[in-house]
């Protein structure tokens, strides 16, 4: 069923909250017998549009109070931050690709994953719309038309999971891009809506960044995702997941479970539910539901009998 838009659900009550954030407090500046982790650094491996969107500035500010820490963001593609963490050289990775968070996962490196927000995919372009594609209600005809008339089309090219959900439309299109119309630039997310707003190209783009930077671009929503009534393939998930101690023993996962628990806890839940730019919801909560998928804590069709072969 297409994603909705959901609303943080107040039912949850002020105890809850309340609670958790004394909990919270442990370890923190306040509480001056609580264990100490006042002055530690927490490095947090990211995608490009949670720190080009703003939300991770409202979003660590409270736990490094709450904490008395420091959160050192590495702002990457999705397949460079999952690097990055395989590397050992993160101690939690929040990140929007499900296939590759599943492989890091299978692969021993990742631990507890947690669904975290969800926002979607966006196919923009110029106003004047060389290829037609506006209103189109597949995202799959609508690349395949671009492709047809060879208009230009800016790709992240970074291995990330904006590139990624990229890849499997072109895939589904049956589509190989390539030639002059094709433009790989290895870049963030930010400087592809630039590239493509100077070259008068279209670019698929979470919905956030794309909303975090209308006002500075001339590009237009042309396809829109799930969260209007879109094609489900524009849906766009993200998770937080912890990097394994028995694999890197220097991580801090301590503090990388602290964090888990503070940004899917009411609290960090309705931060993300109430950040705007330019007056619009940029990311929707997803960790805390009446009706919650167990499955987002395993890989895809992971069972004890494949972890044994």
């Amino acid at each position: 069923m297409p994603i909705q838009r959901r609303r943080f659900i107040t039912a949850l009550g002020t105890g809850a909250v309340a609670g958790l954030a004394g909990c919270a407090q442990l370890g923190g500046s306040e509480n001056d017998d609580a264990p100490g982790v006042a002055g530690e650094t927490l490095t947090l491996t990211t995608t490009t549009s949670t720190d080009d969107t703003g939300l991770l500035d409202e979003l660590n500010a409270p736990f490094e109070e709450m904490y008395g820490v420091t959160v050192d963001t590495v702002a990457q593609g999705t397949g460079a931050a999952l690097q990055t963490a395989r590397d050992g050289d993160s101690d939690v990775v929040m990140v929007h690709a499900r296939s590759l968070e599943d492989e890091f996962m299978r692969d021993g490196i990742g631990v507890n994953r947690r669904d975290l927000m969800f926002n979607d995919f966006v196919i923009v372009g110029p106003e004047s719309d060389p290829a037609g594609i506006e209103g189109m209600s597949s995202a799959t005809e609508a690349f395949a038309t671009i492709a047809e008339s060879e208009s230009t089309f800016v790709s992240r090219g970074d291995n990330s999971g904006t590139h990624t959900k990229e890849l499997i439309i072109w895939e589904e299109a049956g589509v190989d891009p390539a030639g002059d119309w094709y433009r790989e630039t290895g870049q963030g997310m930010g400087q592809v809506l630039n590239i493509a707003n100077e070259q008068s190209g279209y670019t698929l783009s979470d919905r956030g960044t794309y909303l975090s930077q209308r006002s500075e671009i001339d590009l237009t929503i042309l396809v829109q995702g799930p969260i209007e009534d879109g094609p489900e393939i524009l849906a766009n998930p993200y998770g937080v997941i912890a990097v394994n101690p028995a694999v890197h023993d220097n991580v801090n996962y301590d503090l990388a479970m602290a964090y888990i628990g503070y940004i899917t806890s009411p609290e960090g839940q309705e931060i993300i539910d109430s950040y705007e730019a330019n007056g619009e919801q940029l990311f929707f909560p997803r960790a805390l539901s009446e009706d919650p998928d167990f499955q987002q804590y395993v890989p895809e069709g992971w069972s004890s009998d494949s972890a044994e072969n």
